[in-house]
């Protein structure tokens, strides 16, 4: 019998699921669209979506179990829900950073909001290290540094840690 993953995030979209799922597997390795379904007369009273237009997007980002719905315009994302990308290197961070950001505006300490309105946390985990020193002088510190940033730059980061700045 197949394991059924027990936790599997939903993300609401008006009708964009597809092109979400799409973006979002194009951008992090070991990822892909699992499953499709549509929606159907059942409910159209409801629901109100053409029957055959897509009702939810399964995939697979890094390995991680996501669905896609196309539920109208009823609910937008926002910050109270993002996912966080922990990343090992500066050249990480580029990369998810230039490929996540879309709103300039909404980039603080490491977040940004894609086209869609979903906000991401792109995390160094040398950062998280260091806020988790047991040095509070060092860890306050690093977090100095970070409320400073948009993008999170790790050298600059690790030499606030240090005491270097």
């Amino acid at each position: 019998m197949q394991r059924v993953q027990k936790l599997t995030p939903c993300l609401w979209f008006d009708d964009q699921a597809e092109e979400a799922a799409k973006f979002y597997c194009s951008i992090f390795d070991h990822s892909r669209i699992t499953a499709l379904t549509h929606y159907g007369k059942a409910g159209q009273e409801v629901h109100g979506r053409p029957e055959g237009s897509e009702l939810t997007v399964s995939f697979e980002l890094d390995g991680q179990p996501m669905t896609a719905l196309n539920g109208g315009p009823v609910f937008k994302f926002n910050e109270a829900v993002s996912f966080q990308v922990n990343c090992q290197t500066q050249e990480e961070v580029d990369y998810f950073w230039g490929s996540l950001s879309a709103h300039p505006e909404s980039e603080q300490c490491g977040w940004v909001k894609d086209k869609f309105g979903l906000s991401w946390q792109i995390v160094p985990v040398a950062m998280m290290d260091m806020l988790k020193d047991p040095d509070t002088t060092k860890s306050q510190r690093a977090m100095q540094a970070m409320m400073q940033m948009k993008k999170l730059d790790i050298a600059t980061l690790q030499r606030a840690f240090n005491g270097e700045s």
